[in-house]
């Protein structure tokens, strides 16, 4: 039997651009270019890996976002992911990380999975929970944050790194994982994968495909909003200090008043 293997990718804002937020102080994509987020494309990596080293396996990468978002997933099938689901709706303006988990284990169902591969966190949101969530409402196991991911014989294996130590962990399939930037670089797509990933199946599907109300979603029923947002400063003149023999000095009592000593 085919090992199914599920990624969830996001589309973020590239963190290069000028980000700003829109009225309802959600993040303005339409300023800012986007692309898959950079944590996710080792997430990406890591489900290649195993399925190579499967007999039988497909990988399948799911998002929720704007039709833009398919550009997250076609960098994702160019580098090698057999095929796509998108969901997208206007009701999903705003949802917050619990919303999406939801939606996202209702797409995970409906695909069928045995192994879903997340990202240690967006570079957006940077909150990490999702796969916790994920795990919580499709009633499986989880073993998140691993620098290292193996499945045999029915059972996902890694390694996660503490300050002070190291964890072997496992767990039953199906299980969730999440990965870490230090799990192995990101291959980058060739000619040819680009080339084939215009040709691979990418599914769209809204919120009644997975018999999901629009009050279970969206800003107005987000369960974390921001309430308030201001520009960041304009950056500033440094402080410079001439060294006449009193420059160590200046610079001690600099740093002081800064309370950086």
């Amino acid at each position: 039997m085919s090992l199914r293997i599920v990624v969830t990718v996001k589309y973020v804002p590239d963190a290069t651009g000028d980000r700003h937020f829109a009225d309802d102080l959600t993040v303005d994509r339409d300023d800012v270019d986007g692309l898959l987020s950079e944590l996710d494309e080792y997430a990406v990596e890591q489900a290649l890996q195993i399925a190579e080293d499967a007999d039988d396996a497909e990988v399948t990468v799911l998002t929720v976002g704007p039709e833009d978002a398919k550009d997250a997933l076609r960098k994702a099938l160019s580098m090698g992911a057999d095929k796509a689901i998108h969901v997208e709706d206007d009701d999903l303006h705003g949802t917050d990380a619990i919303g999406t988990s939801l939606v996202l284990a209702k797409a995970i169902e409906k695909a069928g999975f045995d192994l879903v591969v997340s990202g240690m966190a967006s570079t957006d949101g940077t909150m990490g929970v999702v796969p916790a969530l994920l795990a919580e409402r499709l009633g499986v196991p989880q073993v998140t944050l691993l620098s290292e991911v193996s499945v045999e014989d029915g059972t996902v294996k890694g390694r996660r790194d503490g300050d002070a130590a190291s964890e072997q962990l496992e767990a039953s399939l199906p299980a969730v994982v999440s990965v870490t930037d230090q799990s192995g670089e990101a291959r980058y797509p060739s000619f040819k994968g680009i080339m084939a990933a215009k040709k691979k199946p990418v599914e769209s599907w809204d919120l009644s495909d997975l018999d999901i109300d629009a009050d279970e979603v969206g800003l107005e029923n987000a369960w974390t909003k921001v309430d308030a947002a201001a520009e960041r400063p304009a950056r500033t003149a440094g402080t410079i200090v001439k060294d006449e023999g009193e420059g160590g000095k200046q610079l001690a009592e600099f740093l002081a008043s800064q309370k950086f000593i």
